[in-house]
């Protein structure tokens, strides 16, 4: 036997906290767009930047990671964004940092990919977030399936198409309607009109100037892709560019939009020592693959994980930041568990149909917005994000409000673990 074995010490796993995020004002992809012109990796760097600023208690040098996320990585999307986004925010050289793909989850799964590394042990401090400019990369340019897929049928053509694999959602639920849809986008467009009414959207946002020929520069403070006043008159009269007769449109679904996210995680013994803001705990998570044909209904079998893997069940859960990539695939989850489309505890500030989806940095914005309505609602104990990701996946974080005043009090999963515990020594 190794003579250092008996010197192994029992590993405990550590609290992770959300300590802040911010995120650029999405744009719209194209040469009209505010961001038309302007690098991927200068959007993350301003939100690195910015979160270092907001942070003065967090020393540079503490920073153990940089994750950031992109769907396309090539061109100012590539050479290992983490760390290029790193160098180019000036922190110290010593701080390492990587890049990372799933899609549209892909800020997501940088936060849970640092995350378990700082529950583990290696981190205190990282820096999570993700970036997508799609009028630079539009989604799947220069991509190259293998031929296999379609050869050996491994996944129905309609599955490289996230327009059509929402309008496959729909064929699966008929009580999905168009008209249901319709509804429910123009309730996303008016809530997230209502939350900048009230100042709940501005915190998070980053200023971008920006620079175009003839034009000048431009101080980007809000978000472009919104459409306040849009009536389900107006979305009836839209074109279904998927299929003919379709129910999906681009006004039931999220656009081709520019943006980048950001997010500050630390254990919760360096917040305590840092002195910096916790925002929420972590306290599980879940990816789940589906039928790539289908990949909108993903974030049910990952919420039903993660709620398993949190001893919680879905009644547990006060608010629910749900990622509108197609209006259909949301309606398909709320059905699945019983919560009405207009759940107030449903995307208070509207959603990606409203506020843009730059795919792989979504899940930070998500985040975002969770941590303030945490804010202001302590009467909420657990809340959740999630959403559906290309090729047919789904990814679920739960996390706990530190303002409820049961917080760390005894969670679902220690009495759960508990009463396992009690049962196997009767």
């Amino acid at each position: 036997m190794s003579p250092h074995r008996s010197s192994r010490t029992q590993r405990t796993i550590r609290d992770v906290v959300f300590v802040d995020g911010v995120r650029t004002p999405f744009g719209k992809a194209g040469d009209k767009g505010i961001y038309a012109g302007t690098r991927a990796d200068d959007l993350v760097v301003k939100c690195i930047r910015e979160l270092m600023r907001r942070n003065p208690a967090l020393p540079a040098e503490r920073v153990d990671e940089v994750a950031i996320a992109a769907t396309t990585q090539t061109g100012d999307q590539g050479l290992t964004i983490g760390r290029t986004a790193a160098l180019l925010a000036g922190l110290p050289r010593t701080v390492p940092g990587f890049a990372i793909d799933r899609m549209c989850a892909g800020a997501m799964t940088a936060v849970t990919t640092t995350a378990s590394g700082i529950g583990f042990g290696a981190y205190d401090v990282v820096i999570a977030g993700g970036v997508e400019h799609m009028g630079n990369h539009p989604m799947g340019v220069d991509a190259d399936p293998n031929p296999r897929f379609m050869s050996e049928r491994l996944v129905d053509p309609a599955a490289l198409n996230m327009g059509n694999t929402a309008e496959n959602l729909h064929d699966r639920f008929p009580a999905i309607t168009k008209e249901r849809a319709d509804s429910y986008a123009v309730a996303s467009q008016a809530k997230l009109a209502a939350a900048y009414t009230k100042g709940q959207i501005q915190p998070d946002l980053v200023p971008v100037a920006t620079m175009k020929p003839e034009q000048g520069w431009t101080v980007n403070t809000v978000d472009e892709p919104p459409r306040p006043g849009t009536t389900v008159d107006d979305l009836a009269a839209l074109r279904t560019p998927f299929r003919a007769h379709g129910r999906v449109t681009a006004g039931n679904a999220a656009g081709l939009n520019d943006g980048a996210t950001a997010a500050v995680l630390a254990s919760a013994e360096a917040a305590e020592e840092l002195g910096l803001s916790v925002k929420m705990r972590l306290v599980s998570y879940a990816f789940a693959g589906v039928e790539p044909e289908v990949m909108g209904i993903g974030p049910v079998p990952a919420t039903e994980k993660a709620l398993r893997n949190a001893g919680l069940g879905i009644e547990d859960i006060g608010l629910f930041e749900i990622n509108e990539a197609f209006a259909v695939q949301v309606l398909s989850f709320l059905d699945h568990f019983g919560i009405a489309d207009d759940d107030p505890r449903v995307n208070r500030y509207g959603g990606a149909i409203a506020v843009g989806h730059p795919l792989a940095s979504s899940g930070v914005r998500l985040m975002n917005q969770l941590a303030r309505q945490f804010e202001e609602d302590p009467t909420v104990r657990f809340g959740l994000t999630t959403m559906c990701i290309g090729l047919g996946m789904g990814a679920t974080v739960i996390w706990e409000n530190p303002h409820h005043p049961g917080y760390l009090s005894g969670t679902s999963t220690e009495t759960a673990t508990d009463a396992e515990s009690e049962g196997a020594a009767a």
